[in-house]
């Protein structure tokens, strides 16, 4: 076959992208309780971070924005659309720097990730409320930490057990 790499790669997208709106899903129906009100773990962004290290930031920028879109239609509301995309894009900024400058490892690249979307979340709210929701930013900070550190964890697990076959769609 001519584009079977292609083809392999088109397949790969869009398995992480389902496996993505699987967890998101997972959030949803089963909460996970972190000890901070309104937080999540951020199971989905397990498929963000692993395709960040295998597939490139393109990939991984544009599977994570579709998961948000569809989710957001298929599980939440336009406000949750907001959010998430706020959020990634304040991560995924932040995320793709400190991977590019080589001195953080998959946990330090997603902590930062965590805290950042967090950030990305709050500034959204800020400009659709009257700014009060700044003194809940503490909380959140510590709640992106926690978040980050375990799915830079759980990352990482994935990407050593998955490495061989990751390396095939290079």
């Amino acid at each position: 076959m001519i584009n079977d790499n292609k083809t392999k790669k088109i397949s790969f997208y869009g398995l992480c992208l389902a496996l993505g709106l699987v967890l998101s899903y997972a959030e949803a129906v089963i909460p996970i309780n972190i000890g901070i009100p309104g937080a999540k773990l951020g199971l989905p962004n397990i498929v963000t971070v692993l395709l960040m290290y295998s597939a490139g930031n393109a990939a991984a920028f544009t599977i994570g924005l579709l998961r948000i879109v569809l989710s957001g239609f298929m599980f939440g509301n336009l406000f949750a659309i907001a959010y998430s995309a706020a959020g990634l894009c304040a991560s995924f900024a932040v995320m793709a720097l400190l991977k590019k400058s080589g001195g953080f490892g998959m946990i330090g690249v997603s902590t930062a990730g965590g805290v950042m979307h967090n950030i990305g979340q709050i500034a959204i709210a800020v400009l659709l409320t009257n700014g009060s929701v700044l003194s809940y930013l503490p909380v959140l900070l510590t709640a992106g930490i926690i978040a980050g550190i375990v799915i830079g964890i759980l990352s990482g697990i994935l990407n050593k057990r998955l490495s061989v076959f990751l390396k095939k769609l290079s």
